[in-house]
């Protein structure tokens, strides 16, 4: 989660339905989501506390200039005992809620979840902002009309809306006037649900934008609301109270990236015709391909910070999207069966154990097999077919070297740049069946792969 402004607040906190007993701290969040919270002293200040549970489910605070917060599943990291004297106790919290306090066994409910990701007011390219320059006059004229909202219906029955937040010039405009405009995206629910119901399908949407943009964006300015949580708004109206969210959420890039349209691999604008079935599409295709996902965004995201380990996990997300795209096998099931039945009746009874595990997985095909099927959509797009061969032939025998390391396989394999321009064709080959998974067609597809500058210098690379 990006946190674009410091967080660092002072206020007392105790244990819900324990307020009598509050301990002054400070609640500190960084960029990037880690919360940690610094109190004078501990919870529990029994001696048997030494050797107890570290592990609190939840603690209400009162903080300044934030008022009321709920800090979720913490646990002490540093617990110092003073006997008499003054100590200090950290305690690490996965998630805090501002602007409400929740009782000990109180489910976190809402009905909205809003949140935005680094460059998307770029991605969705709409802007209710207009300037008017004269030069003759020397006059300039700036207007502002907000975007409508644009509204879809997801299939887990929420609702995702991109929306538009803006700010106007305020009084007197002797200097300065601002017009500011931020995108974000808003879920919604009729009905109450679970916290971690939203966050996780936040979690997916903004992959997708990972995915669309090219590049590692993270989430930012979280909050929800609550028909259960309203106050008075002074014309006899009540008014859902926004609660902010923070967590440690993932993707995250500690630089903030700058992205251009043109540097996308597609635009809202390339997808707004059947949006809807985009974002839906995306959000299902977790239920079968979530180790495929997991796999390429971990490249993405520099988790593997070597470039024989990138090159595996990308090897083993396109073994893995296979096997979940496709049941073929070698030969038909049944005749397998009888084959293997065949084979262990003339086996010694000693090693039968061992030839059964051997044959579990005789009827799959191999990683060769699987990578030809894979790149055939869109072959026209990777090389003659000498040079598919050679392509889909390397990987191979890098893959087998750098899981066994046979001195046999050691001068088949690639190294240095040859490794890195592998890398590369492996995510140009993510990237069409990613695109092929959201929806687009073979000849949006081929409109991609020649106005996306950045794949399109992908697959040049030899």
């Amino acid at each position: 989660m990006r946190i674009e402004e410091e967080y660092k607040k002072t206020g007392y906190f105790w244990l819900p339905g324990k307020d009598k007993k509050k301990i002054p701290g400070i609640l500190s969040i960084n960029d990037g989501g880690k919360i940690e919270l610094e109190i004078v002293g501990h919870f529990d200040e029994s001696i048997e506390s030494l050797n107890g549970n570290d592990e609190i489910d939840r603690i209400i605070g009162h903080v300044e200039k934030g008022g009321l917060v709920t800090l979720d599943y913490c646990f002490y990291t540093n617990k110092n005992f003073s006997f008499g004297g003054i100590s200090k106790s950290k305690i690490l919290v996965n998630r805090v809620l501002s602007g409400a306090a929740w009782d000990q066994d109180e489910a976190v409910t809402f009905n909205t979840f809003s949140f935005s990701v680094d460059c998307l007011d770029e991605w969705v390219g709409i802007s209710g902002i207009k300037v008017d320059n004269n030069r003759e006059s020397k006059t300039a004229t700036i207007s502002y009309n907000p975007p409508e909202k644009i509204g879809f219906i997801l299939d887990n029955e929420m609702k995702l809306e991109i929306s538009f937040a803006y700010t106007l010039p305020g009084f007197p405009n002797l200097k300065e006037a601002k017009v500011t405009q931020r995108t974000y995206f808003r879920l919604e629910s009729e009905e109450l649900r679970d916290l971690n119901d939203f966050m996780t399908v936040a979690f997916k949407i903004t992959n997708l934008m990972c995915f669309a943009m090219d590049e590692i964006v993270a989430m930012k300015n979280v909050s929800a609301t609550s028909s259960e949580i309203q106050r008075d708004g002074g014309d006899d109206k009540q008014y859902p109270v926004p609660i902010s969210v923070y967590y440690e959420s993932n993707p995250y890039s500690e630089k903030p990236p700058k992205k251009n349209w043109h540097d996308m691999l597609f635009t809202f604008g390339s997808i707004k015709d059947n949006a809807q079935q985009v974002f839906n599409n995306w959000i299902s295709a977790y239920e079968y391909l979530s180790p495929a996902f997991g796999l390429y965004f971990s490249t993405k995201t520099g988790a593997q910070k070597y470039l024989d380990g990138k090159f595996l996990a990308l090897a083993q997300g396109l073994e893995t999207y296979h096997r979940r795209t496709s049941t073929e096998t070698l030969m038909e099931p049944e005749s397998f069966e009888l084959l293997v039945s065949t084979v262990l009746d003339g086996c010694p009874v000693e090693h039968i154990d061992w030839l059964k595990g051997r044959l579990m997985h005789g009827n799959e095909i191999n990683l060769g097999k699987r990578l030809k099927k894979i790149i055939e959509p869109f072959k026209e797009h990777l090389g003659t077919s000498k040079e598919r061969s050679k392509l889909l032939r390397k990987i191979v025998n890098t893959r087998n070297y750098l899981t066994h390391y046979s001195e046999s396989l050691e001068g088949e394999s690639a190294t240095g740049r040859d490794l890195w321009i592998l890398c590369l064709k492996m995510e140009v080959i993510f990237n069409l069946h990613f695109l092929n998974v959201v929806g687009f067609t073979d000849e949006e597809i081929k409109g991609v792969v020649e106005n996306c500058y950045p794949l399109k210098r992908n697959l040049q690379e030899t």
